[in-house]
């Protein structure tokens, strides 16, 4: 069984209700908060592995509750909430949240999201290993990148932003994030230039640029690479 523990922050009762008994036949512990500051304080006091977080907390804005967060602790956040408007799910994915689901929502995604965002955590802090991805392999050490017996030759922006998003394997990773990380501040409105490197880097990495395997694209948000395998 996991014994990962999930602090649900969400204060509608049905949610709670509904989230509490999935989860936990799922082998999650849970624990529940209704507020922002119950929430932070949970984090601090009963070490859960990962929070899934409402952004329309009656207290405080969820933004404001991932924002406390990322200040003093590195725990997966994913984002499940009503709010669909693009800019709110940049804007939480910039300030350090792993995921994010809308509502209505199904529960075999959410625990997919959790399972992907704890492996994501495991991996932080490990020292870099050769990565493989449908058939691709990134050494982070000798800074080579290859398919098979073939090297494949990427310029150093392209392998920078390859390496980036491999480092996050299975996250979104935003538009502002790649180019600000990249190419620096301010490159941090520069879509067309980012996207012009993403399709470069899938002429040489996808088996099909056209249909992309490793590189995925978030519409209007960033790109998420593929799980290792």
């Amino acid at each position: 069984m996991n014994q990962s523990r999930i602090l649900v922050v969400d204060d509608e009762p049905q949610i709670q209700r509904f989230l509490k008994p999935s989860l936990s036949a799922a082998g999650y512990e849970v624990v529940e908060a209704a507020t922002g500051a119950e929430a932070l304080k949970a984090v601090a006091t009963q070490a859960p592995d990962l929070v899934i977080l409402d952004l329309g907390l009656p207290d405080m804005d969820g933004k404001e509750v991932i924002a406390s967060l990322r200040g003093w602790s590195d725990i997966p956040i994913v984002i499940l909430s009503a709010r669909d408007r693009e800019s709110e799910k940049i804007a939480a994915l910039d300030l350090g949240a792993d995921d994010y689901i809308e509502k209505p929502f199904g529960i075999g995604e959410l625990t997919a999201r959790i399972r992907t965002a704890l492996r994501h955590r495991g991996r932080r802090d490990a020292i870099p290993t050769i990565m493989e991805i449908d058939g691709l392999t990134i050494d982070p050490v000798k800074r080579l990148v290859s398919r098979g017996s073939e090297a494949l030759h990427l310029t150093p922006k392209e392998y920078d932003l390859l390496l980036l998003l491999a480092r996050h394997a299975g996250r979104v990773v935003t538009h502002r994030t790649l180019l600000t990380s990249i190419w620096g501040p301010a490159h941090g409105d520069d879509l067309h230039y980012l996207r012009v490197f993403i399709g470069q880097l899938r002429q040489k990495i996808e088996r099909d640029p056209t249909q992309p395997r490793i590189v995925r694209t978030e519409p209007s948000v960033g790109y998420r690479m593929a799980e290792q395998d």
